[in-house]
């Protein structure tokens, strides 16, 4: 394994119990995750931490991760997708909202930005916010309620390359990530 530029320290990630670098936004993510879990209801397993997102780009494959996807109901769909941010939301709104239309065959209902302190939340298929705050977040009860009535649609054909273009324009000014290290 190559030397590391800079010394860092690692915490126990609260979902998984592994030990993660304490980089970028790492302590917003560990305090989220504990708020999605003791204040909204969820469980440890509802929640994916890190999760792969693959992609071709004009014949390359580029890779990259979504920093949470929580899954609900017995099928555990993925619901909603999660950037966690060390500063301006506002300037990763596009990015979340590309990997919640990208990661899997339908558009992950929820995209959600968050620094640990506050969040914006919005609708993956209109692209519109529909809260601000971590009250906004719903509650795995809510979560369940709004499964029974939202259509899983999928990304149009015509739409995903301009999305992978999008996700991969903003995840490549993420320099300061554990997949970088």
């Amino acid at each position: 394994m190559p030397e590391t530029l800079k010394p860092y320290q690692t915490i126990t990630d609260f979902i998984s119990g592994r030990q993660v670098p304490n980089i970028g936004a790492e302590e917003n993510r560990q305090a989220l995750e504990r708020f999605l879990v003791e204040q909204k209801g969820y469980l440890k397993t509802d929640i994916e931490v890190d999760v792969d997102l693959e992609m071709t780009i004009a014949g390359s494959p580029y890779r990259s991760q979504v920093d949470l996807v929580v899954c609900v109901g017995s099928g555990k769909t993925r619901f909603m997708a999660v950037k966690c941010a060390a500063a301006s939301l506002g300037s990763r709104e596009r990015e979340i909202l590309a990997a919640a239309r990208l990661l899997v065959q339908y558009q992950i209902p929820l995209a959600v930005v968050s620094d640990g302190r506050t969040a914006i939340v919005l609708d993956t298929v209109s692209g519109k916010k529909i809260g601000e705050g971590l009250a906004a977040i719903p509650s795995k009860k809510q979560a369940l309620d709004m499964l029974k009535s939202v259509e899983l649609q999928p990304l149009p054909e015509k739409r995903r390359q301009r999305e992978q273009l999008i996700f991969r324009t903003y995840d490549t000014d993420n320099v300061n990530v554990q997949r970088n290290l």
